[in-house]
């Protein structure tokens, strides 16, 4: 097989805060998730913390709860999610035409979000670009698999059983725990600051974009192609 000219052979992609805008679905069940538990409900940019890491996670490390608290919750969050809050995001301008313009070049695609497979493949639907990717990878419904180095595992797998080049992948993403869950396995990451992370959050990355356009060049395409 002839080496492949472009600077990466697969990309990963997060799916919150690098394609779609998802925070005002996410703390609006988050605050649903708070008022039927009878506890105080955050500020909204408390809230904005949860966007990104695993729920559970965040449930933990965020409000305190124990595992049984931390279910509880869940239970409330999940069905109120799908049903409303997975459709309360909006696509981040251009970031639609950098997917296609990855599929017309042939270069496998995963999803790879800490966001359970069933809400991810919700809103790329809502937005018609599940068809864009190769593979959807996310978390695990059942929140085993949520970390972002498992799901970039997972994602790596299914595409190496498709018989994708992973000799060079390369991830996209906007929060430390994209960098530092492909860097686990070896991947470099372009962050990306259009999301929600910090500046800061961005260090390792090997490259840091502020438009959709930019990650183009780094890509080796154009709009174009």
């Amino acid at each position: 097989m002839a080496e492949s000219p472009l600077p990466y052979t697969a990309v990963l992609c997060d799916l919150d805060g690098t394609i779609v805008d998802s925070a005002p679905g996410i703390t609006a069940t988050l605050a649903y998730t708070f008022e039927r538990l009878g506890l105080p409900v955050p500020t909204p940019a408390e809230l904005l913390a949860w966007v990104g890491p695993p729920i559970l996670d965040s449930f933990r490390d965020l409000a305190g709860f124990d595992l049984e608290q931390s279910q509880r919750a869940l239970d409330i969050y999940r069905p109120r999610y799908l049903s409303a809050g997975a459709y309360d995001a909006s696509l981040y301008p251009g970031m639609a035409e950098v997917l296609h313009a990855i599929g017309r070049a042939g270069i496998p695609l995963s999803l790879a979000t800490s966001k359970p497979e069933t809400p991810a493949r919700a809103v790329l639907e809502h937005f018609s670009l599940a068809d864009a990717f190769d593979e959807l990878t996310g978390a695990s419904d059942d929140e085993l698999r949520s970390a972002k180095k498992d799901v970039v595992e997972e994602a790596l797998r299914r595409l190496e059983e498709a018989g994708a080049d992973l000799s060079r992948p390369v991830l996209i993403g906007d929060r430390h725990h994209d960098v530092e869950g492909a860097a686990h396995h070896g991947v470099p990451t372009i962050f990306v600051t259009w999301g929600y992370g910090a500046p800061a959050e961005g260090a390792g990355a090997v490259a840091v974009v502020d438009a959709p356009a930019d990650l183009l060049p780094l890509l080796g395409l154009d709009a174009s192609e």
